[in-house]
C-alpha cells in the first residue's frame, strides 16, 4: 500500500511538473504575443493617421482651389463691371449726342 501511495505521489508530481512546464512556456510566449499585438495596434493607428492626414490635405487643397477660383471669378466680374461702365458712359454720350443732333 505504501508503494502505491508513493507511485500516486510521483504521478501527481509528474503531472504538476508538466502543468508547471506548460505554464512557464505560455508565460514565455505572453511578452512575444503582447509585442505582436502592440505592433499591430501601432501599425493600424499609423495607417489611420495617414489616411486622416490624406483626407485633411485633400480637403485643404479643395478649399484652396475653391478660394482661388472664387478670387479669379471676382476679378473677372470687376473687370467686366469696369468695362461695362466705360461702355455705358460711351453709349449714353452717343445717344445724347444723337438726340441733340451733334452726330
Amino acid at each position: 500500500m505504501n508503494d502505491k501511495r508513493i507511485e500516486q505521489i510521483l504521478e501527481i508530481e509528474k503531472q504538476a511538473q508538466a502543468i508547471y512546464t506548460e505554464a512557464v512556456s505560455e508565460a514565455e510566449q505572453l511578452p512575444i504575443l503582447a509585442e505582436k499585438d502592440a505592433q499591430a495596434l501601432i501599425e493600424k493607428a499609423r495607417q489611420n493617421a495617414e489616411e486622416e492626414a490624406r483626407q485633411i490635405i485633400a480637403k485643404a487643397k479643395c478649399e484652396d482651389e475653391c478660394a482661388q477660383i472664387l478670387a479669379e471669378a471676382e476679378q473677372k466680374i470687376k473687370r467686366t463691371e469696369t468695362l461695362s461702365a466705360s461702355n455705358f458712359d460711351h453709349a449714353v454720350s452717343y445717344v445724347l449726342n444723337r438726340v441733340i443732333g451733334r452726330e
